[in-house]
């Protein structure tokens, strides 16, 4: 059993190591226990389209955006079938936007995509089987990033006529939240002008008042340094804020992304770290506290 385990992981570090990561992921995903509604148009003006994965019999329940990373710059929705299938899998409404990248847009305008879909999801996901009083954001690397300024800025949700009190929870996986000198020239050109660095960042508008926060990242990650976790969850702390952090040891920034794949969820515990917290901060009575840090080991 070590020894299929073993290989099968060897398997996922090759794909994952190349571009086809998620294409490989997608195609050992289960094809069916959920409804998929595709290209769902949000946004009229730009034409920007989302996916909704609804698991069997849904009916008010908890629902789960997810924004895709790729550095602003790349990805798309079709490229992460597995974490809608995963969370569908939970008994959670997956919806997993699009957004406009750069050089197309530059920043803010992906994040106002982005909250456009979240007020899509709020008006039209009970269709789906969804509850609009239990939205969670969740993101991975550039994607994280975009949950985070959208839960804790509350400017980004207003200007769509929304408000921050429909978010009952942000998940971030391996996002950067405090990541100034901003020195790449395409991240300079996309946060840009340099006189507006620091309003970028999300550690800015940590203010106490931001719905629970689960951070999660990987010790090995040499694409988002894991202190980006550190600075916003200390941030949140100390602001009286609730937050909780997992960080994983072992993993690096794509092994955290491939975990929540239903086929790879016995290799750490990612999806079950996701799915507490999801039901208890959807939970009609007010959840209680867990310990503010976690520090998961992950099995060899």
């Amino acid at each position: 059993m070590k020894l299929l385990r073993a290989l099968l992981a060897a398997c996922v570090v090759a794909a994952l190591a190349g571009c086809a990561g998620q294409q490989f992921l997608n195609a050992i995903t289960p094809d069916s226990g959920y409804a998929l509604a595709s290209d769902l148009v949000y946004d009229a003006a730009t034409g920007e389209k989302l996916d909704v994965y609804t698991p069997p019999n849904a009916r008010g329940a908890p629902v789960v955006v997810f924004f895709f990373g790729g550095r602003w710059e790349r990805g798309d929705k079709a490229e992460y079938k597995f974490v809608g299938q995963a969370l569908a899998a939970r008994g959670f409404v997956a919806v997993i936007p699009n957004y406009r990248l750069y050089p197309q847009v530059r920043y803010p305008a992906f994040l106002r995509d982005c909250a456009h879909a979240v007020a899509w999801v709020h008006a039209h996901v009970a269709a789906y089987g969804g509850d609009p009083n239990k939205i969670v954001l969740m993101g991975h690397s550039a994607g994280a990033y975009n949950a985070a300024m959208l839960t804790l800025d509350p400017e980004f949700l207003q200007q769509v006529g929304g408000s921050r009190a429909w978010i009952r929870g942000m998940i971030g996986l391996a996002g950067p939240y405090d990541f100034l000198p901003i020195t790449d020239p395409d991240l300079r050109e996309l946060f840009g002008p340099p006189e507006n660095f620091p309003r970028t960042q999300p550690v800015l508008y940590v203010d106490g008042r931001n719905p629970p926060v689960l951070l999660m990242h990987g010790e090995q990650d040499q694409t988002v340094s894991v202190k980006n976790t550190n600075e916003l969850y200390d941030r949140i702390q100390r602001a009286g804020g609730p937050v909780e952090k997992v960080l994983y040891p072992k993993l690096d920034h794509k092994w955290l992304i491939a975990d929540v794949a239903t086929r790879f969820q016995g290799y750490a515990d990612v999806m079950n770290h996701i799915e507490e917290f999801v039901r208890r901060v959807t939970s009609g009575s007010a959840p209680s506290a867990p310990p503010s840090s976690i520090q998961t080991i992950v099995p060899d």
